[in-house]
């Protein structure tokens, strides 16, 4: 029997949310063979319009069957969605007889109104992780993981998350084998570690002079060397002094803290994504003292290297 995935929709959806997991179920159906069946829902069935002016013929609620998974997609309109009486009882009540109930971005928020995410740890996209912790502050929000996994409830972070977190239902359903294959399938990657930062420290810090954004690319490449304020400056040219007045004023920040905030990046991407040695990753990264890793590790994270990585096997 085809495994039912109830997709919860409203005005104002984001289509990508819905888009990306309802195609990660099919791919995975047809490798798994056992197919997934996918019925797209809402309040009053019909044609329901997403932000983008595209819509999708949906189910209305009083006739919706029960449920493996339900998906709760986010999007523009899931604050009037939050306010719905009818909606929050539907969630609710598949809560209590469906497997799994799981929300792409601002979907969140629904699940939360509904009362389902008292005491978990949830993710939502990072734009409104702070929200979302001011309206609900009985959640335990990850503003920057991907998805997070808490008991029969997963949530994952802004559109391209969502498929992350399918991948996982998938594997979870299926196997490593059908997942793999169904990212292949979908030119994805497969298992990026749930904990993983939605977004990169080079994106935050990207510069429009084109000489520091090059520069921030090349820094990334050669974390293992020594990056002094001398060679960085030498890199692109620049008297030392000139320099750190210069790219302070361009990325906002002082080299050595842009150097370390990249470092940080890439060594957090490693414990928690792969099973080498602390000590091996504050080499490879650059801050070759494990010790003071950790100490780059507890100002920015508020937590040491060690638990980094068991946080990151939990909420995957």
């Amino acid at each position: 029997m085809p495994r039912q995935i109830g997709l919860l929709l409203y005005p104002d959806f984001q289509l990508l949310d819905a888009a990306g997991v309802t195609a990660a179920f099919e791919i995975a159906g047809e490798f798994g063979g056992a197919p997934y069946e996918t019925t797209p829902l809402s309040h009053h069935g019909g044609l329901v319009r997403s932000s983008s002016g595209m819509a999708i013929e949906t189910v209305p609620l009083a006739a919706a069957g029960s449920f493996d998974t339900l998906v709760v997609v986010g999007g523009k309109g899931h604050k009037q969605a939050m306010a719905c009486p009818e909606l929050q009882a539907f969630i609710r009540y598949q809560a209590g007889t469906a497997r799994r109930i799981c929300s792409v971005c601002t979907g969140a928020f629904l699940l939360a109104a509904a009362g389902l995410l008292d005491g978990r740890r949830v993710t939502t996209h990072w734009q409104q992780a702070g929200t979302l912790k001011a309206q609900f502050p009985e959640i335990r929000v990850s503003a920057e993981a991907i998805h997070v996994h808490d008991g029969p409830v997963w949530t994952s972070a802004g559109i391209s998350a969502g498929i992350d977190m399918a991948l996982a239902l998938v594997t979870e359903d299926l196997g490593a084998d059908i997942g793999r294959r169904t990212a292949q399938q979908m030119v994805v990657f497969y298992h990026r570690p749930g904990g993983q930062s939605q977004f990169s420290i080079l994106l935050e810090m990207e510069s429009p002079q084109e000489r520091f954004t090059e520069l921030l690319g090349w820094i990334r490449s050669n974390l293992k060397q020594r990056l002094t304020v001398d060679i960085l400056a030498s890199q692109v040219g620049m008297s030392p002094r000139n320099f750190s007045r210069s790219f302070r004023a361009a990325v906002g920040m002082s080299p050595a803290r842009a150097v370390e905030r990249l470092r940080l990046e890439a060594a957090r991407e490693r414990v928690e994504g792969s099973t080498l040695p602390i000590e091996a990753i504050a080499i490879m990264t650059g801050f070759h003292d494990p010790e003071r890793m950790r100490r780059a590790f507890l100002r920015e994270f508020h937590q040491p290297p060690q638990a980094v990585r068991r946080n990151a096997k939990t909420i995957y």
